[in-house]
C-alpha cells in the first residue's frame, strides 16, 4: 500500500514550496520544455510578466490556485510549448528556474485559449493549479 498524507500535510506542502519565492515572474516560451529546472531555457521567449504579490491563493483541498492577474503583452511570435517560472526574492538570483511545465490548448500543466500567439498579443492566464500528490 501507497504511503498517503492528509490534506492538511498536502496543504502545507503546497503553502510551503510557495512561500519561496513571494513574488517572481513567468515566461512562456516555443518549443519542448528542458528535462529539469537546472537546464538553461530553450526555444523564443514569447511573453514575461512579473507575477503579483502573493501569486497564490492559501491551499485548499490538496491545491493551490492562482492570485491576481497574470497578464501582459507578447514580445514574440510563435507556438506556446512550455513555461517557467522565476524567482525574484533577494534568496534567489532571479534568473534561476524554480518551477516549469508544459502549455497546452486545453491541455497541459499550463492551459491558453490559443496555443499560438503573435507579437504583441495580450496573454492572460485565467486559472493556474497546482495539486499535491500522495492523496
Amino acid at each position: 500500500m501507497a504511503i498517503q498524507l492528509s490534506v492538511g500535510v498536502r496543504n502545507g506542502r503546497l503553502d510551503q514550496t510557495v512561500v519561496n519565492p513571494t513574488t517572481g515572474s513567468m515566461q512562456i516560451r516555443t518549443g519542448a520544455q528542458p528535462s529539469d529546472c537546472s537546464q538553461a531555457s530553450s526555444g523564443t521567449l514569447l511573453w514575461q510578466i512579473n507575477l503579483p504579490s502573493s501569486w497564490m491563493a492559501a491551499a485548499s483541498g490538496g491545491t493551490k490556485a492562482k492570485a491576481g492577474v497574470w497578464s501582459g503583452a507578447a514580445t514574440a511570435a510563435g507556438t506556446a510549448g512550455y513555461f517557467r517560472q522565476y524567482s525574484s526574492q533577494t534568496t534567489f538570483d532571479g534568473t534561476t528556474c524554480i518551477m516549469q511545465g508544459s502549455v497546452g490548448q486545453g491541455t497541459g500543466d499550463l492551459s491558453l485559449d490559443n496555443t499560438t500567439i503573435a507579437n504583441g498579443q495580450t496573454i492572460t492566464i485565467n486559472t493556474f493549479t497546482l495539486t499535491d500528490g500522495n492523496a
